[in-house]
């Protein structure tokens, strides 16, 4: 048991700088940002600066994160790069025996899938994708109710990224000549390009590749609209901007079968003009319901119209987590939840335990882009989803207990 985990921080963008600021300088002594590393110095510098203004200790920086795979001091890496570099990161970071915690993205390639899970394999080195949303408050109530199950046996879950990036992402900063990624994404990829938010507690909660598996995938686009409106009315028509063609359909709709017979259905949507931000997180049981867009739980038994009853019914069935971590919600980084994650994770590498999310959870996540993009192609055919654990779905080894686990809660 580590009494100080030493981390590699590799990526100090805007998510990199907002997950340092907002969970890893608050209340955690036991972690140590040893080394940062980024391909821009100005970046750095302010990750550094954040630290110092802390009372954390300068780190070593460097723009060849190879240096810090090398560096044997370093207990573990935290990767919060752009998501085209995450595959190879990865590999690395796993080759090297650092256990890697790594920012949401998705992938394109399920040859890259499955080398990494061979890669995986082959290192024993632990990887967590380092889904938030699993930590939520909702999406943990949710799982915690099922878990008792007050829900019934879940049939159906719906989940989604509805938000629109235009301003507040996409083209927040466009005169840094360090573009948002996600733009050049938009131009070669149409897919949901953004499914774990929703997907990530929603497979934990059907306990996905651990008694259960996603068989079969159909995705579904709307036409592409809305960029090129955007950038027509806000940019030069000879802009950059408005030389590219924006192939990202500005509605994805994707649905998956489970082998339990559960459905799930998620929905991208970040393009077009919406009232407000929503995961639409919902999941269907037989003997009640929990909505996000309606702000209701609702169980078998309460009057027809019951709504908005989330505050009563949250802290009747708040997850254990959440009862022992009250000052979450008047934490940064999604009320505490950005916290919460990467808590988890450094707890796991003190332990020298798997993590909550472990490498197969991270690859099948990632790989819902990959085999969302063969089903647009194909006008909405269902395509097979591997099954990344090759078979250990029906018998995996005993989950880690701990009260960060997703699979069964801890007390």
């Amino acid at each position: 048991m580590r009494d100080i985990v030493r981390i590699g921080y590799i990526g100090c963008g805007r998510r990199g700088i907002g997950v340092l600021k907002g969970a890893l300088v608050k209340d955690m002594p036991d972690t140590v940002i040893a080394a940062l590393c980024d391909l821009h110095a100005d970046r750095m510098e302010k990750a550094a600066a954040i630290l110092e203004e802390n009372g954390r200790p300068r780190p070593m920086m460097t723009t060849d994160y190879r240096e810090i795979l090398a560096d044997p001091t370093i207990d573990a890496v935290i990767i919060m790069t752009d998501w085209l570099s995450h595959m190879q990161l990865i590999e690395d970071c796993l080759v090297a025996g650092k256990p890697t915690g790594v920012e949401v993205g998705c992938t394109y390639d399920i040859a890259d899938c499955f080398h990494l899970i061979d890669v995986y394999e082959r290192t024993g080195t632990p990887l967590m994708m380092l889904e938030n949303c699993c930590y939520t408050r909702r999406e943990m109530v949710a799982l915690h109710m099922e878990r008792r199950g007050l829900l019934g046996e879940v049939v159906h879950c719906d989940g989604g990224y509805q938000h629109n990036l235009m301003d507040c992402e996409l083209f927040l900063d466009i005169d840094n000549p360090v573009r948002h990624y996600r733009i050049e994404n938009y131009t070669t990829h149409n897919c949901d390009q953004y499914p774990t938010h929703a997907l990530g507690p929603i497979a934990k909660l059907l306990r996905i590749n651990r008694g259960n598996r996603m068989v079969r995938l159909s995705s579904f686009a709307s036409k592409s609209r809305a960029l090129a409106e955007y950038t027509a009315e806000r940019f030069p028509a000879d802009s950059e901007f408005n030389q590219v063609e924006y192939i990202q359909g500005d509605i994805i709709t994707t649905v998956i079968t489970c082998a339990g017979g559960e459905t799930i259905r998620l929905t991208l949507d970040t393009t077009l003009p919406r009232s407000h931000y929503s995961r639409d997180f919902t999941v269907r049981g037989t003997k009640g319901m929990l909505s996000e867009e309606h702000k209701v739980v609702y169980l078998k038994g309460m009057p027809d119209k019951t709504g908005d009853n989330e505050a009563e019914m949250f802290d009747k069935y708040d997850h254990p987590l959440y009862k022992k971590h009250a000052h979450l919600a008047d934490m940064p980084g999604h009320s505490g939840a950005d916290w919460l994650v990467c808590r988890a994770f450094i707890e796991s590498v003190k332990a020298g335990t798997n993590t909550p999310i472990d490498a197969y959870d991270t690859i099948t996540w990632m790989a819902v882009a990959a085999l969302s993009e063969q089903s647009v192609r194909r006008n909405g055919a269902p395509v097979d989803f591997p099954d990344f654990t090759r078979g250990k779905w029906q018998n995996r080894e005993p989950i880690v207990e701990s009260i960060y686990c997703l699979d069964e809660i801890i007390e």
